[in-house]
């Protein structure tokens, strides 16, 4: 996230708190990038709510009135908590907003009324942090919205207060992009691949009328439409180990930090480029165990210092940048923190993570569990009841029997039941069709 400044108020550095857990599934590959138009609306919210400071901590509510906000207005909902944080009054909503989540403006009075699995449901799992920081909270991940579609949605949210102590009132500014479905990005290699197949055809055409009486390396070396490297590729490939053990340092750093680079830029952002960006931060790691001195001066020319609770911290911001997400810097030093744990040997680092059950996400867990243990420490107990507010709503419905499900429909469905205080069972309702939902209920069922 960006880090916002303002004069007068220290607020600098509250937009680097995105919460990467919160994601609805494991999320391997780099974080979205939704676009720099989305960044710079949340940059204008954050100037709109600077410049109703004044001299105070929050801004006084009675400043907004956020029907008349022109810029980013309809991308905004007000929460009200002056009765309470639990399930806050939805106050205002946004046009643009209540379009995505398929109510209308004026229908959602409270928060727990928000469709489950809508764009403006994600606010509830930001909102108690800018409770408890007393500070504006940036925030951006992905998600799979009602309707099935991924979504990338960026978010910023702004406190505001009544009294001119406490925070009352949050004003949220949240701007997302839907990402193709798995058809139409199908369909758009079909036509790449349909555009740049006849050059392919006719370069294979060319090499296979090569003549290869004396060896395919000589046929190469022979062939104009093919370089040296092509030419050179098992000399090359025989050569790599002493060409690694003549690189310096700074040759590493800058191998991994090209590696960084295509992981993050790539258009696919796949797992697998991400691994092997990990895996190159690692044997830089390895180097830089060899050349403390030289990595020393290298942290003191980019401004960091070694921690001797988190030694890997500095590697992963040298690799990946220190203006980095901070969540997935801290998960990326974790994976080598663990690496280091099992001695893995240079390059091996990127072939365990594919292998590795949950990817690198299962490794951070893993490392994270073994922290605890050597600490002492046992891990956090899970919830054993829904949130009071989703809990209140489920008792409000209607109870119903099992006749009431439709007998037409997906083989297979979820359907919600209650256990009254009595011993009985009653049916909720059947849950829409989610496939991830159901295979996820599916694996615990079969478990």
């Amino acid at each position: 996230m960006d880090t916002f400044r303002s004069s007068g108020n220290d607020y600098e550095g509250y937009f680097d708190r995105t919460d990467e857990h919160l994601l609805d599934e494991p999320h391997d590959a780099p974080p979205p990038a939704i676009g720099n138009n989305e960044r710079r609306m949340q940059v204008r919210a954050y100037n709109f709510w600077a410049s109703q400071l004044n001299d105070g901590h929050l801004p006084h509510i009675t400043r907004l009135d956020p029907a008349s906000v022109e810029d980013f207005g309809v991308n905004a909902v007000l929460l009200d908590f002056t009765d309470g944080s639990d399930d806050p009054h939805v106050t205002f909503l946004g046009a643009n907003l209540a379009e995505e989540c398929e109510v209308g403006t004026k229908e959602i009075q409270r928060l727990s009324d928000v469709p489950a699995r809508s764009l403006l449901s994600r606010i509830t799992d930001h909102y108690m942090q800018i409770i408890a920081n007393q500070a504006p909270i940036g925030f951006e991940a992905e998600f799979v919205n009602q309707r099935g579609r991924s979504i990338l949605y960026r978010g910023i949210l702004l406190p505001y207060t009544r009294d001119g102590e406490t925070i009352t009132h949050i004003y949220g500014v949240i701007n997302w992009k839907e990402l193709a479905d798995q058809a139409t990005a199908d369909e758009l290699l079909l036509e790449i691949e349909q555009a740049i197949e006849p050059a392919l055809r006719k370069r294979s055409e060319r090499a296979t009328l090569a003549d290869w009486a004396d060896g395919p390396g000589t046929a190469l070396n022979d062939n104009p439409d093919f370089g040296p490297d092509f030419a050179d590729h098992g000399a090359a490939a025989q050569d790599a180990a002493a060409q690694d053990e003549d690189m310096g340092l700074a040759d590493w750093l800058a191998r991994a930090r090209e590696q960084a680079t295509q992981a993050c830029d790539s258009e696919d952002r796949t797992r697998n480029a991400l691994y092997d960006a990990v895996s190159r931060a690692w044997d830089f790691a390895l180097a830089a165990a060899q050349a403390p001195a030289e990595f020393a001066e290298m942290l003191d020319d980019a401004g960091l210092t070694m921690q001797e609770r988190a030694p890997m911290t500095p590697v992963v911001k040298l690799v990946f940048g220190a203006d980095y997400d901070k969540t997935r810097l801290t998960e990326y030093a974790a994976v080598l923190a663990h690496a280091q744990r099992n001695a893995m040997p240079r390059g091996s680092l990127a072939p365990f993570l594919r292998e590795a059950e949950g990817g690198l996400k299962g490794v951070v867990a893993m490392e994270r569990r073994l922290r605890r243990e050597e600490a002492g420490k046992s891990a956090p107990a899970p919830r054993s009841s829904p949130r009071k507010v989703i809990a209140r709503k489920l008792r409000e419905i209607e109870p119903r029997t099992f006749d009431t499900v439709d007998s037409e429909g997906e083989e297979f469905a979820l359907v919600m039941v209650r256990r009254s205080a009595g011993g009985s069972v009653s049916v909720l309702g059947e849950v829409p069709n989610d496939v991830a939902l159901v295979e996820k209920a599916a694996r615990r069922l079969l478990a």
